[in-house]
């Protein structure tokens, strides 16, 4: 039987000054809902919490802990990518010159372990030219795999056309846009702020599927209809969902309420979006999002070091998929999406 390959392809890492960085924002006066992880991941010692599950080290320590477990768990590669919430809370210089210095020190990892190492560059959606000048660079120079991008920045989406200068260098460039979750921006935040409902329980699949509809009912891909995006978590619950908001957006065309669009909802989803199975081991919703939008559609993910690596291999490993469909799943979408090199 051939050895079934296994590229992760929501795989968080960070670099020191971006973590310093995270630190002292996260002693600013802000009210955003993010502070609540960054606090807890980069400015906690009291062994509670964010703290007590280390994600820190996780974050940092690429070649070191990381590669020794997916050695003994037989992942053969990782395509790692800025952890949440990336430079997108930074101001506009700062973020700009940290998204370069961690896309060259990804650029580094990926060179001394080509085959275990893919990656996603990071940029600085504050600036939206500056970001389509280091998008050039990490694809033509860097040779990285694609970009990451959490969501809203400073509360807004990628339906306002003043970061479409970003969008035009992702189609140009044939590179995958990776939408990762934030907190909830200002506007959607209130009831989100109890019962850990701000993060991965709830709050990110909100806010990540809100910004990926408006991207749809926007009109946005009829801009850019070559351009792909890359969302997680199973769709964030939007193969769910994506009949219902087809339909209900025909009637809201129909009524003046949403611009009409070349193509149905559906159609954009199919076209246009990628999904990962990060963070969601239920082959249940595997079996129905293949279903749903096509196996070539569906990628597999970790979201280490959030997520432990060794229930997500095991999800992977026994979903109960002919050779080809887990193959595509495992390894083919990831060498195609974001041009990794296939084994020879």
């Amino acid at each position: 039987m051939t050895k079934l390959r296994t590229i992760a392809t929501e795989e968080a890492f960070s670099i020191p000054e971006v973590a310093e960085a995270l630190k002292y924002v996260s002693r600013g006066p802000s009210q955003s809902l993010d502070k609540l992880l960054v606090k807890g991941i980069y400015d906690s010692n009291d062994g509670k919490g964010y703290d007590a599950l280390n994600f820190l080290d996780g974050l940092l320590d690429v070649e070191g802990r990381r590669l020794k477990q997916m050695d003994e768990l037989d992942i053969d590669m990782h395509l790692l990518s800025l952890t949440a919430p990336g430079v997108q809370m930074f101001d506009a210089d700062t973020a700009t010159d940290l998204a370069a210095l961690a896309n060259d020190l990804l650029a580094d990892i990926c060179k001394r372990h080509p085959t275990r190492f893919a990656g996603l560059a990071a940029f600085a959606p504050q600036s939206p030219k500056r970001a389509a000048k280091e998008m050039e660079r990490a694809i033509n120079d860097l040779k990285l795999n694609g970009f990451i991008l959490n969501s809203h920045t400073n509360d807004e989406y990628l339906d306002d056309p003043k970061y479409w200068p970003f969008l035009e260098a992702a189609e140009a460039l044939d590179a995958c846009i990776y939408i990762h979750p934030r907190a909830a921006s200002y506007g959607l935040k209130g009831p989100l702020q109890d019962y850990g409902m701000d993060s991965a329980m709830w709050g990110y699949g909100v806010e990540v599927g809100t910004h990926a509809v408006r991207m749809m009912t926007s009109g946005l891909f009829d801009k850019f209809p070559k351009l792909k995006i890359c969302i997680g978590h199973m769709g964030e619950a939007i193969p769910f969902w994506i009949w219902r908001i087809t339909f209900m957006n025909s009637r809201a065309q129909e009524g003046g309420r949403s611009p009409k669009t070349e193509l149905t909802m559906d159609e954009y989803f199919k076209r246009n979006f990628v999904i990962t199975t990060s963070g969601v081991e239920d082959h249940l919703a595997l079996d129905y999002s293949i279903k749903k939008i096509g196996a070539d559609n569906v990628l597999w993910a970790i979201d280490y070091p959030y997520q432990p690596m060794k229930p997500a291999v095991e999800f992977i490993r026994s979903a109960p998929l002919d050779d080809e469909t887990k193959a595509k799943v495992a390894h083919k979408n990831a060498e195609r999406i974001f041009h990794i090199r296939p084994l020879d």
